[in-house]
């Protein structure tokens, strides 16, 4: 195409050509097309994911958490003890995050002071005294090096001395947990939600004015709002054992979610709660469970401060709470329907590609889907065109007959019947590009010639004479 058709093509117009074909095959594709498109809107968008809703996915939430039990315990370093949940439970203040202890390493009568520096620790090895310079902190370990080196016995390698919390903690943990009781401990999560959009609040406890039902009751898969969880079930729900999860620590995520389609009553909105184990502890390895120091600081009678050490094991819970609500909105509504709608369109985009380009006769359905209209003086310069080319037609031989004027009679030899074919005086007329000859007669045909006189407006009739047959004049 050269610059100029190419700047033309730009200021075509195309518009749609409806053809019907009758192809049985694309047919029954195109309304399979259209079913399985009905289905996606009418099963999936509306009824599935509720498209003729309004969302808010905003949720406001509160959490808050009590834990209630007791754990009896009698051990050479704390001797006889009772536990209660002002000595397990960090933080106290009953947030969404909680840790419960269940097993402790316990160094007590701890005081300020110098010390060797546990052996486990590898920077705080030395054989001479150069290897502890004063002032260093012991990467990993407990204290600040004094610049000796504490060598045991008559072994040529020992430790450091350092300023610490001494005696330093040595204990490894024990094997089996300290406070094997917390399995019948019981957790509170009390959740309030709000959505602002369509100012709707809603809580996971039962309202009731009685009181003594939050300490009878416990939750279940009937008893949705009474949120009370007892700790093994928990660890239980969430694919654990207690033993080990007690011995070692880890994390555990209590989630809430609230799916709200309010346009139904407000008590079909509930909670629905599921567990599960977030530190991935599948494999033992150096990095598995959950613990951290802490300790409580005392004095002496003459005033000297002491402080017990305690390495806690325990499980982390973590309360996390999501959730939507939906009500029925007239704009995603009438999105949803719309999109649909367009949607129709592919099939019948996948159907002309499979009409036009892969079946066995697409050229022919191509030939009949696309076709180019030229304008009226466009047509007026192809007719031209075509007239011309007509002029160049081979020649007949009826332009060499001898014809006499208009009007006039001759005595040429030729005897005229009185008529004219038509097709001798007339030219062949081009009707939709064809060439078509003029209407009339033949001489000679047995149809009767149309006299030229017998025609309005015509003029006088013309005699046009023929060549007589000798043989005929003879007889």
């Amino acid at each position: 195409m050269d610059g100029k058709g190419l700047c033309l093509s730009f200021f075509d117009y195309k518009t749609e050509k409806y053809v019907v074909a009758k192809n049985k095959k694309v047919g029954l594709l195109y309304r399979l097309l259209q079913f399985g498109i009905l289905l996606y809107l009418l099963l999936w968008v509306f009824l599935v994911k509720k498209g003729y809703q309004e969302v808010d996915t905003s949720l406001h939430s509160s959490v808050v958490t009590k834990v209630k039990g007791v754990a009896y315990t009698n051990t050479s370093e704390l001797g006889v003890r009772l536990w209660d949940v002002a000595d397990y439970v960090i933080p106290p203040q009953g947030e969404n995050v909680f840790f419960i202890v269940t097993n402790l390493v316990v160094t007590p009568h701890q005081q300020q002071g110098v010390c060797a520096e546990n052996e486990h620790i590898p920077d705080g090895r030395c054989s001479q005294d150069s290897d502890c310079p004063a002032g260093v902190p012991v990467k990993a370990g407990n204290g600040v090096k004094t610049g000796r080196c504490l060598l045991a016995g008559n072994s040529s390698r020992g430790t450091c001395e350092i300023f610490a919390w001494c005696p330093v903690e040595t204990r490894s943990k024990p094997k089996k947990p300290l406070l094997g009781d917390a399995e019948d401990f019981t957790i509170y999560i009390k959740n309030f939600i709000h959505f602002p959009k369509f100012n709707f609040s809603k809580t996971n406890v039962l309202d009731t004015k009685d009181t003594t039902l939050l300490k009878s009751c416990h939750f279940g898969p009937k008893n949705h709002y009474c949120p009370i969880f007892r700790l093994g079930s928990v660890v239980r729900w969430a694919g654990s054992s207690f033993e080990d999860i007690a011995l070692e620590g880890g994390v555990i995520g209590i989630h809430i979610e609230w799916n709200c389609d309010l346009d139904k009553p407000a008590s079909e909105c509930n909670p629905h709660y599921a567990f599960s184990r977030l530190d991935h502890s599948f494999e033992k390895s150096v990095s598995t469970g959950y613990n951290f120091r802490f300790a409580k600081y005392y004095r002496d009678a003459a005033g000297v401060e002491f402080r017990i050490l305690m390495k806690a094991y325990g499980i982390r819970f973590d309360v996390l709470v999501n959730g939507k609500a939906g009500k029925f909105n007239i704009i995603p509504t009438v999105i949803n329907l719309a999109s649909g709608v367009a949607l129709m369109s592919a099939a019948a985009f996948i159907c002309d590609m499979v009409l036009i380009y892969i079946i066995k006769k697409s050229e022919f359905y191509r030939d009949k889907k696309f076709e180019k209209v030229r304008g009226q003086e466009q047509s007026a310069l192809g007719t031209e065109d075509q007239t011309a080319g007509l002029e160049e037609l081979p020649k007949t031989g009826l332009e060499k007959l001898p014809q006499a004027p208009l009007g006039s009679s001759s005595d040429s030899g030729f005897k005229g019947n009185g008529c004219v074919c038509q097709q001798l005086l007339e030219p062949a007329r081009v009707t939709g590009g064809r060439l078509t000859p003029a209407t009339g007669y033949l001489m000679g045909s047995s149809a009767p010639c149309v006299s030229p006189s017998s025609r309005p407006g015509s003029p006088e009739s013309v005699n046009v004479e023929l060549p007589q047959n000798p043989e005929a004049k003879q007889a």
